[in-house]
């Protein structure tokens, strides 16, 4: 009888063993469901990206007045009949201590 509970008992040992620190345990699901969330998180964030840059080309491809403002911004463009002023903020000469 000592035997078998001394078998049994070293099974169940084995068997918690592998449900635990197995390479299918519980630490190992927990380890899985961490990286799901941190992806799913990162996926999310490059989603509202991917949405924000299609409603910004799908504006561009409408709209006159963002491809305006757009080469107004980045290119310096300027209209017929403006007058382009170009401020140059004033230097601090340099001084040596």
């Amino acid at each position: 009888m000592k035997i078998l509970a001394t078998a049994l008992f070293l099974i169940l040992v084995v068997l918690q063993l592998q449900l635990w620190f197995g390479a299918h345990g519980v630490f190992q699901l927990w380890s899985l469901r961490n990286t799901i969330e941190q992806t799913t998180a990162g996926n999310n964030e490059l989603t509202l990206r991917n949405e924000q840059l299609h409603a910004e080309v799908q504006q561009l491809k409408d709209g006159e007045e963002a491809l305006e403002e757009r080469a107004r911004s980045q290119l310096g463009f300027i209209k017929d009949g403006e007058i382009f002023y170009r401020v140059i903020p004033k230097q601090e000469p340099k001084s040596d201590n």
